[in-house]
């Protein structure tokens, strides 16, 4: 499948695009369109660059101004080092005012973890009543992210202790206490951006073997390995997602279409600084 994302030029061009959009689905079967949840993106999404190619076409025909591209790539930033916080929330309004105090300790976890919290501050410090604000304080902050604005993820948390106060504690302080804590990281914690990394499997004819080759580890690919499948050759590769837009268009061109390919999502792995200094610069 091919994915391409469109956008309305102006807020006038929104409605129309909306209009146009359920047009070509209600005549089109092969047609589908979805709003990324993450990115809030449309795109709309084919079996060939050549049905895209018609269904922008007929948008354009129905007086729909847009524009279109990659969709955005779902990066995710982790913990580069372990570092405790200790962040204290105080505020006074009127005759009643808001205190928490919470002290954690944050680590990097292993691929695929996600996010875990654990609480093994004293009761008489943290009431176990806002042990749950805490949690929801950290999981709130970790989905907006620290450098680019992309959920932190394989990371733990562990509340080791706080204080409140009898009268101006409330879940409130202590949520808001646990968020301020976490942004800390942003300067402590060495934040690193993370890409995700398909596996690709290109079956191609022996005569193209170099070229397909080439063209991988010019996307910054990994070749994993190469098999021969009846006459043809097969090489596996891990390749970041974000270079591998407009690929099914290159590998056609050098193969004359002899060529075919399959990707699947595998893991995250680290983006190299000079690229993740790009994506920071255009997302944060």
């Amino acid at each position: 499948m091919i994915e391409v994302a469109v956008e309305p030029r102006t807020k006038e061009d929104r409605s129309a695009l909306q209009r146009a959009l359920a047009r070509l689905a209600a005549e089109d079967p092969a047609f589908q369109t979805f709003v990324d949840p993450e990115s809030g993106q449309t795109i709309l999404r084919g079996r060939s660059e050549a049905a895209i190619e018609v269904w922008l076409a007929s948008l354009t025909e129905q007086g729909v101004g847009f524009n279109f591209g990659a969709p955005q790539v779902a990066y995710r930033e982790t913990l580069g080092q372990a570092v405790e916080v200790d962040r204290v929330y105080s505020r006074v309004v009127g005759p009643k005012g808001d205190f928490a105090r919470v002290t954690l300790r944050f680590e990097p976890g292993p691929a695929g973890s996600g996010f875990v919290f654990e609480c093994t501050a004293d009761a008489a410090d943290v009431p176990g009543e806002f042990v749950p604000a805490v949690r929801a304080g950290l999981e709130a902050a970790s989905n907006a992210g620290l450098i680019a604005g992309f959920p932190v993820i394989d990371f733990k948390a562990t509340l080791t202790g706080g204080a409140f106060h009898d009268v101006d504690s409330s879940p409130f302080a202590f949520e808001t206490a646990a968020r301020a804590a976490f942004k800390e990281l942003r300067e402590k914690g060495a934040p690193k951006l993370l890409e995700p990394i398909m596996k690709v499997e290109v079956l191609t004819p022996d005569e193209y073997m170099g070229d397909v080759i080439g063209d991988l580890n010019s996307r910054r690919g990994q070749i994993q390995g190469t098999e021969t499948r009846g006459n043809a050759q097969v090489v596996t590769a891990f390749v970041p997602l974000a270079n591998m837009f407009g690929y099914i268009n290159n590998l056609r061109s050098f193969s004359q279409g002899r060529a075919q390919f399959t990707m699947q999502y595998d893991h995250y792995d680290p983006v190299p600084q000079v690229v993740a200094d790009e994506v920071i610069k255009k997302y944060a």
